[in-house]
């Protein structure tokens, strides 16, 4: 029987795809913007990964979907994201106890017990502050590639106050810092530690213990890692960190392969 297992993770403005082999190695991934229609782009990722490994969809044994479409996807089971993250986090780091998780629409705090089970979790109210999506309002606010705002940060030689904690609102600060001539990076090492301590205040609810995991794809801020470490200490952040939930989600697939449950 064939051991390819398929993790699909369709988020509110990222869907990632996952292959995995019987012992857990990643295969191949893939990921693209969501849009209006996620289990399209899901299809099309899916097809492409078989496609570059010379695979069938038959030749896929389960596949498990998570994230905000994962109901609209067709697999052997649905399972929450916090779930999957804490199964893809536990795979690669095994003394992991908390997840820092901030995606595109929210973020989440998780703590976990030894071996990834999930003890207790937080999540942002329903306010893109402390998101992803945050970053890109900020971005687009100061004209600056998203991809380059951590960059930018770390060389700043102060940090704007931006206390508002409603986005368009810190839109506003923001513009006023850039029209009385406060430099880019001060104004962008503002906005990382914004987000930062939205975060962390989460934390508040669940307590942090380490080794702490910064995962999703705000994780690949530099800005917003150098703020985050400042509030709760070191960070281990993973090589991919977009990708770990559809990770988790083909690791819980590949169980119920191992049990017969899956296609």
């Amino acid at each position: 029987m064939t051991q390819e297992i398929g993790g699909v993770d369709i988020g509110s403005l990222t869907t990632k795809v996952v292959l995995i082999d019987g012992k857990g190695e990643v295969l191949g991934r893939a990921r693209a913007r969501s849009g209006y229609a996620g289990r399209e782009v899901a299809m099309r990722l899916t097809a492409g990964l078989l496609a570059e490994l010379g695979l069938s969809r038959e030749q896929v044994a389960a596949a498990v979907a998570t994230g905000y479409g994962r109901i609209t996807y067709e697999a052997d089971r649905e399972v929450s994201e916090i779930t999957c993250q804490a199964r893809g986090i536990a795979h690669l780091f095994g003394a992991a106890r908390t997840i820092i998780d901030i995606g595109g629409q929210d973020s989440k705090v998780i703590r976990l017990l030894p071996g990834g089970k999930v003890a207790d979790f937080a999540m942002n109210e329903k306010c893109a502050a402390g998101t992803g999506r945050f970053l890109e309002v900020m971005a687009g606010a100061l004209e600056v590639p998203l991809e380059e705002m951590g960059r930018l940060a770390l060389s700043a030689r102060g940090a704007a106050s931006i206390s508002s904690v409603c986005t368009v609102f810190a839109e506003s600060e923001v513009i006023s810092h850039v029209s009385a001539g406060m430099p880019k990076p001060d104004v962008l090492a503002g906005v990382c530690d914004a987000v930062s301590a939205r975060v962390a205040a989460m934390t508040s609810r669940t307590g942090v213990e380490p080794e702490l995991v910064f995962t999703g794809g705000v994780a690949r801020n530099q800005g917003v890692v150098a703020a985050l470490s400042r509030q709760l200490g070191p960070l281990l952040v993973p090589q991919e960190p977009e990708i770990t939930a559809a990770l988790g989600a083909a690791l819980i697939a590949r169980g119920l392969s191992e049990r017969g449950t899956g296609r």
